[in-house]
């Protein structure tokens, strides 16, 4: 199932790079990252309330609201530089240099989490990084 989800997260990923390029003309970055974060906080609660998940909210620890708040604030920062890349350049190269990600993601896994590293992620690390090369020279 997490795959499905997964695959599923990389068509919403590509439609928002489309759809946000498409509609960001004429329109400040921040102001249209503003409005995506506010139909993303709508969605999001409105899911938390769909499923009952509201009562869940007390029960959440310490660490884990440090570590929510984190998050939130590197996504904020995220889509605020990637509003402002499609902006200024094509989203064919902007994407690709966005989903450097995965590569940085792999590493700090590593490192942070002590996720395995295995020959497959290095080749793949290698792999992306030199495609968003060629698609980016």
């Amino acid at each position: 199932m997490w795959f499905v989800l997964a695959l599923a997260s990389s068509v919403f990923a590509a439609l928002t790079s489309i759809l946000a390029k498409i509609g960001i003309e004429g329109v400040g970055s921040h102001l249209a990252t503003a409005i995506r974060t506010l139909v993303v906080v709508v969605m999001s609660w409105g899911m938390v309330f769909l499923t009952n998940q509201q009562g869940g909210i007390r029960s959440i620890s310490q660490r884990s609201w440090i570590f929510l708040i984190l998050s939130g604030l590197a996504t904020g920062a995220s889509w605020l530089c990637y509003y402002r890349a499609l902006q200024l350049g094509d989203a064919s190269r902007v994407v690709p240099v966005d989903k450097l990600s995965v590569v940085i993601t792999l590493v700090m896994a590593f490192v942070f989490l002590h996720e395995e590293f295995t020959v497959k992620s290095i080749i793949g690390c290698v792999l992306i990084g030199t495609g968003t090369l060629l698609m980016v020279l």
